[in-house]
């Protein structure tokens, strides 16, 4: 019997194991933390975010676009949806094409994965930091106090980003060992920073409002959702998506009502007196910052509206990060993710250069990077 070894119990390695243990293989997974599944857990919030209906090659960042475009082809969300619901459950979308468990709790799908690796007979060891991948006759990993063989190897022990759920970027060493590079590394799906003055008297205040990234006066990104104000910027979904494309010195412009064109709102502000101005337009707090911003001037009271500028001077870094931006080339995989350097060696998930936008993405591509490795091991 084939033996495999999944090194990572995220999503993308228990989805591998799954995959694998139903078609016969024996498999082990290997766990650097004390259970499996803890950046799954809290996806979404703690709602479970799985996937989203508008999964495509556009939603992601990579070296290798039309190798994603193909991946996804191969397994996309309805395979991804009717992988999980094989397990148990019932996934739903909601009116933004986020596809979540019926109940919206991320710690009972990997309750699911936990009990199908448990009828599958898949072991698993917790704790163990892998060292060093040999290639020899057999593969070989070894780790403190010990090591295993295995024909395959699935390498999905995670990028660099939230290293309290144990992702701390050392796994891209047992890669760059075989002669693998690791593309720059940089926290996305992140908070963003600005010059805390700016935003002062605003925290947790929060609306619905759309985003634009600028670069130079060039627009690089534009989108709407959840806009949260904190102390030092911003965050919120919306957010999280525009960090993927925003660095140091751009400019974030945040249209605060969305909804109502400039004409109509210079109509409603002509009713009101002083602060009372904004009455029922926006959150009392904002209103007053923006009414003291303006002067009274309600001109300038409309363009801060419609466009409220925010210079980026950073994010909040890997610890805050929900994913990784770079990692492992897809050019230095084959079509199955296969190391092109070392036979039997696999990869999936944040550790390869692929990471996408908020919202259900970037665990899509851990489901189906996990499928096309578990292929490629299969067919082997």
């Amino acid at each position: 019997m084939q033996k495999v070894i999944v090194i990572g119990g995220g999503a993308a390695g228990i989805a591998s194991a799954v995959h694998l243990a139903r078609a016969g293989k024996k498999v082990t997974i290997l766990e650097g933390g004390e259970r499996l599944g803890r950046k799954l857990s809290a996806t979404g919030n703690g709602q479970g975010n799985v996937t989203n209906l508008h999964v495509d090659a556009t939603h992601y960042f990579s070296d290798d676009l039309p190798k994603v475009a193909r991946a996804l082809a191969c397994f996309g969300y309805r395979d991804t949806v009717e992988f999980l619901e094989s397990m148990g459950g019932i996934f739903l979308p909601d009116s933004r094409g986020r596809v979540y468990p019926a109940s919206r709790q991320a710690s009972a799908v990997t309750d699911l994965f936990r009990f199908e690796l448990e009828r599958l007979g898949v072991e698993v060891y917790t704790g163990v930091h892998v060292e060093e991948i040999f290639a020899n006759s057999k593969l070989r990993v070894t780790w403190e106090g010990g090591s295993m063989s295995a024909d395959a190897i699935v390498l999905a022990a995670g990028g660099k980003a939230a290293p309290n759920y144990g992702t701390d970027g050392s796994a891209y060493r047992l890669a760059e060992k075989f002669g693998h590079t690791v593309t720059p590394l940089t926290p996305a799906l992140v908070q963003l920073k600005c010059d805390p003055t700016l935003v002062r008297g605003l925290k947790g205040i929060r609306i619905e409002g759309g985003v634009c990234v600028l670069r130079k006066g060039k627009l690089l990104h534009e989108g709407r959702g959840d806009v949260l104000f904190t102390e030092s910027g911003i965050s919120g979904d919306a957010i999280f998506r525009a960090s993927s494309y925003c660095r140091d010195g751009d400019v974030l412009e945040i249209d605060l009502l969305p909804d109502v064109d400039e004409a109509r709102l210079a109509r409603i502000l002509a009713h009101g007196e002083g602060e009372r101005t904004l009455l029922c337009v926006l959150p009392n707090g904002l209103s007053r910052f923006l009414y003291k911003k303006a002067n009274g001037d309600r001109s300038l009271l409309i363009r801060l509206i419609k466009c409220f500028p925010l210079p980026i001077t950073g994010n909040l870094g890997f610890v805050r990060a929900q994913v990784t931006k770079g990692g492992i080339p897809l050019a230095e995989t084959d079509e199955n993710l296969q190391s092109a350097f070392c036979k039997g060696l696999y990869f999936a998930g944040e550790i390869l250069n692929v990471d996408g936008e908020c919202g259900g993405y970037n665990l899509q591509w851990a489901f189906t990077s996990a499928y096309l490795a578990a292929k490629g091991v299969i067919s082997c």
